[in-house]
């Protein structure tokens, strides 16, 4: 079940009580691997499919757009040069995971006769967020001056799950995005700095107040922000806040609750050619 109207249910936000959480409650309150039970064999089928994938289709792999050593770009052309590209930006709390291992995802939209390109990005602790945050960006300016002569010159759906829905939403105001997707994302940094999770991230004040897209201006572009009706309600109300923030500001996008999927089921909605979020990346075309 899909909705995506403004009535979505809030679960309780367990931040409502934030200074009465022990450390290991906040870690836990982001904790997706923890909380969905089944997540090392879906992270396994994952990973296997990528592998798979990734060896098989038609593809120019590991094209560095920057000087860092993750700073590389996985292009997945359709047959026509200027149809849609989507490109998807992978999470991992901004420390773990790469590009190579949602190869999986290419299957969706490409059944529509899409390009599909899957930038990785640099990990903290080896750098900090604010250069994580300035990848994107980069691979952008890279896909811009040389995605044509590899076969991307469409129209670009910058897409992105966890973590890398949280940087979809830095970059939207970048001249080659035409709309975002964002999948089960994180947008206000404070919390996360009270959790394990900032071990790496060693966020500063900076950081939390000019890389909260739920602390920032709006910009104005098309946007819509799913999330799973099972993920951790910590999730689902910063897609919610996130969602009514920009909807008060007159911008543009949709919320979209895909009812049972928890953090990880809900990139199948994004893999199955006839998935709700194959189908919403498409409208976002319109």
């Amino acid at each position: 079940m899909v909705n995506t109207t403004s009535s979505t249910r809030r679960p309780f936000d367990p931040r409502s009580k934030w200074a009465e959480l022990s450390q290991a409650e906040r870690s836990a309150a982001y904790d997706n691997n923890a909380a969905v039970k089944n997540s090392p064999a879906l992270i396994a089928e994952r990973n296997e499919a990528s592998a798979r994938l990734r060896g098989t289709l038609r593809s120019h792999l590991d094209l560095p757009y920057g000087e860092r050593a993750n700073n590389k770009i996985d292009l997945y052309p359709a047959a026509k040069p200027d149809a849609p590209c989507l490109v998807f930006v992978h999470g991992g709390y901004w420390q773990r995971n790469s590009r190579e291992l949602f190869a999986m995802l290419v299957e969706g939209v490409a059944a529509h006769g899409w390009s599909v390109a899957i930038p990785g990005y640099s990990l903290a602790p080896e750098v900090s967020l604010t250069d994580i945050v300035a990848d994107i960006p980069r691979a952008l300016d890279w896909l811009a001056a040389h995605g044509a002569a590899y076969g991307v010159a469409g129209p670009v759906i910058l897409s992105g799950w966890s973590a890398g829905a949280h940087l979809v939403a830095m970059a939207l105001n970048h001249p080659r995005v035409h709309a975002g997707l964002a999948l089960s994302g994180v947008y206000d940094l404070a919390p996360i700095r009270d959790t394990g999770l900032n071990t790496a991230l060693k966020l500063t004040d900076e950081e939390i107040a000019t890389l909260s897209p739920l602390r920032l201006p709006v910009t104005n572009k098309r946007l819509d922000i799913a999330y799973g009706g099972s993920e951790l309600p910590a999730l689902v109300c910063d897609s919610i806040d996130f969602h009514e923030k920009r909807a008060a500001a007159g911008a543009p996008g949709q919320l979209i609750a895909i009812e049972g999927a928890d953090h990880f089921t809900i990139l199948e909605a994004l893999r199955r050619p006839d998935g709700v979020l194959v189908k919403a990346a498409r409208r976002l075309l319109d």
